[in-house]
């Protein structure tokens, strides 16, 4: 196939030159988004008795109350497959795909369009039960590990693609909706007429990857409180009843799981295949656990590149055998950043957030919408899923940029040799960096550190890392004047480059890639590379 004009803008600069002549488009966007819609009211204390006394019905006779509904609930789901023609299920075991059975019955029975499948399974949840208190000698309602009947209705949405609402038929009656935004971004592609070719769930060729991209973009400017509500509509027709019998009671939506993907696409296996081996041996061998938590946004971490002392989380790297291929997922107290070869010719790495806490968002304080902003924890909100999309995108992106800082064909010693080497700049001789000195080990490590990615460092961060403090003005300005002559040392080697009108420097791309092998190198394990020479 031809190859696709496009925009680089989307991947890292320093991945793009060195693997840029093999990749023919690349894509960003939320692959898998799993949203929850909840009656939040009834979770408060005395929330559900006070839903009662709304509805008139006693404590007592909240079990016959919930069975009504809830066979109601059942009755009229039932009644509407049946009318369609559309296949209805009960699924016994837990392991079979119901995605693939919902589309297995939809090929049988010819559907393309609308309702494909009812599925019908008994589910662990979260359930309100009445319960006896022996101390105060009353009945109370208690929310508890449970099981019931979930309803699983399958849909092919004519602008999202195959998707599924999930209702739990008992009390609180909590919904969830799962939908894939390459199958959306696909319909949407139809719409324009963008030409692809879909294997299973990802793009192997798209004619236009930088409209495509746009499409991707809009449905982050979706209203989705009104999208989802429809689809509520669709599938638990007694949502309104439920819902109208007390006051401010409506189903809130967040979002359980989000899986955001960067597809880069390659103009053949054969390119792509030898670079994958290169990029999981790597990230098996040298990826550790402070790498880990700055890809996922650890500020602490990619400031100071150690892991915090109070630290109690769990980091894990896993590598799994698929039938299509090799994955390995590295993981943060449930978060966690993939990477796969998808479909032969597809690089996707993919960050999955189920707990959003852990990053950071600038908003208004929740319940004063024009109230002062300042950073707050990330919500599972639909309010908050920009700002998601945000955060997994720079985590695809920290990932690819430390793939290719330190993996291709170029060997170390190529890379380095000229920095060990004394050069002239600007008519003035300077000598060579020698990275297993201790000095510029630890001048290295220093411009390696996070916070000076977007903002620079300056000459006195450089004397706060290198240097002890000193209230003697004397020992400031020497410290203050050495460190000038490093800066200069690196200017020279091309390794940092001054910011205009600033008295701030940046890394270069070439400084970046190089320093980044180099510490690399230096914190490797003798005995594994020991092994790897042999």
């Amino acid at each position: 196939m031809k190859k696709t004009a496009f925009s680089r803008g989307g991947l890292p600069k320093i991945f793009m030159d060195r693997f840029g002549q093999h990749v023919t488009g690349f894509i960003s966007g939320f692959d898998r988004l799993r949203f929850r819609a909840t009656l939040r009211p009834l979770f408060q204390p005395g929330g559900l008795e006070i839903y009662l006394y709304s509805c008139k019905v006693l404590i007592k006779d909240f079990a016959k109350f919930a069975k009504e509904l809830t066979d109601q609930i059942r009755k009229a789901a039932y009644s509407h497959f049946e009318q369609l023609g559309a296949p209805i299920r009960y699924v016994a075991d837990s392991s079979l795909s119901k995605e693939d059975l919902a589309r297995e019955l939809a090929r049988q029975q010819g559907i393309s369009t609308g309702p494909m499948c009812l599925l019908a399974s008994v589910e662990p949840c979260l359930s309100f039960q009445l319960r006896g208190d022996r101390q105060i000698k009353q009945l109370r309602l208690v929310l508890e590990h449970s099981k019931c009947t979930h309803l699983y209705h399958y849909i092919a949405h004519p602008e999202l693609g195959q998707l599924n609402v999930r209702l739990q038929t008992w009390f609180p009656f909590s919904v969830d909706v799962c939908l894939n935004g390459r199958q959306w971004l696909a319909r949407q592609m139809d719409q324009v007429g963008i030409a692809y070719t879909q294997r299973d769930n990802c793009f192997v060729w798209i004619e236009d990857c930088v409209k495509a991209q746009h499409l991707f973009a809009q449905q982050l400017q979706t209203n989705w409180a009104r999208l989802l509500d429809g689809l509520l509509e669709l599938a638990h027709p007694l949502y309104q009843q439920i819902t109208g019998r007390m006051q401010g009671l409506h189903y809130y939506w967040s979002v359980s799981q989000s899986e955001y993907a960067t597809d880069i696409l390659f103009d053949h296996p054969k390119n792509l295949q030898p670079l994958y081996q290169q990029f999981i041996h790597h990230a098996v061998k040298t990826f550790q656990s402070p790498d880990v938590m700055r890809f996922l946004g650890n500020r602490y971490t990619e400031i100071t590149g150690k892991v915090h002392p109070a630290f109690k989380g769990q980091v894990t790297t896993r590598l799994k055998e698929r039938p299509e291929g090799v994955r390995i997922r590295h993981s943060l107290n449930g978060n966690s950043i993939k990477l796969y070869d998808k479909e032969g010719s597809v690089l996707r790495p993919e960050t999955t957030i189920n707990h959003p806490e852990q990053f950071k968002v600038y908003r208004p304080k929740e319940g004063d919408e024009n109230g002062q902003k300042q950073w707050r924890k990330l919500r599972r909100g639909v309010a908050d899923l920009y700002r998601r999309a945000q955060v997994s995108h720079q985590a695809n992106q920290r990932y690819l940029e430390a793939l290719a800082s330190v993996t291709g064909t170029s060997p170390l010693r190529d890379q380095a040799a000229k920095i060990c080497q004394a050069v002239l700049y600007h008519r003035r001789p300077y000598r060579g960096l020698n990275p297993l000195a201790e000095a510029d080990y630890q001048l290295l490590r220093a411009l390696s550190r996070g916070e000076f990615t977007l903002n620079g460092l300056r000459n006195a961060d450089l004397r706060r890392l290198l240097y002890k403090p000193s209230q003697a003005p004397e020992q400031r300005r020497r410290n203050s004047a050495a460190v000038t002559r490093q800066l200069a040392l690196l200017r020279a080697h091309s390794l940092i480059k001054k910011i205009p009108h600033t008295h701030r420097y940046q890394l270069t791309a070439k400084g970046r890639q190089i320093i980044t092998a180099l510490l690399a190198a230096c914190r490797a394990d003798v005995e594994q590379l020991t092994k790897l020479a042999a």
